[in-house]
C-alpha cells in the first residue's frame, strides 16, 4: 500500500506515522509504507492532532478546513484527507495526480 492515494483527482489521502513531542515539526520521509511526520505538540487532550492538521494545511498550502483526520484519532498511525492541495512538499514524496 503506498503512503498516498489520489481520490477523484483533487483529494489526497495520506497515510502517515506521527511522532508527537518531537523537537520540531517536520516531514521526515517514509516510515515503512507511511509518511513520518514529527510534531512538536504533546499527545495530550488532542493537542497533537490539532497541531498536525494545522501543520499539514500549511505544508500543502490549504486552509485548515481542507484537512481532515479520517482514521487514527488516538493512534500514531493516521490517515488524513487533504482537499485540493496547492503544494506537494518534496519531503512528502508524492507525485501529482
Amino acid at each position: 500500500m503506498p503512503h498516498f492515494l489520489w481520490k477523484n483527482g483533487d483529494t489526497l489521502i495520506l497515510h502517515c506515522h506521527v511522532q508527537p513531542g518531537a523537537s520540531r515539526d517536520a516531514l521526515a520521509g517514509l516510515y515503512g509504507e507511511r509518511l513520518k511526520i514529527q510534531i512538536s505538540a504533546p499527545p495530550i487532550d488532542g493537542k497533537a492532532n490539532k497541531h498536525l492538521l494545522k501543520y499539514i494545511a500549511k505544508a500543502f498550502g490549504v486552509a485548515k478546513t481542507r484537512v481532515s483526520l479520517i482514521r487514527g484519532e488516538s493512534s500514531r498511525q493516521k490517515t488524513l484527507e487533504i482537499t485540493d492541495p496547492q503544494k506537494l512538499p518534496p519531503a512528502a514524496q508524492i507525485s501529482p495526480p
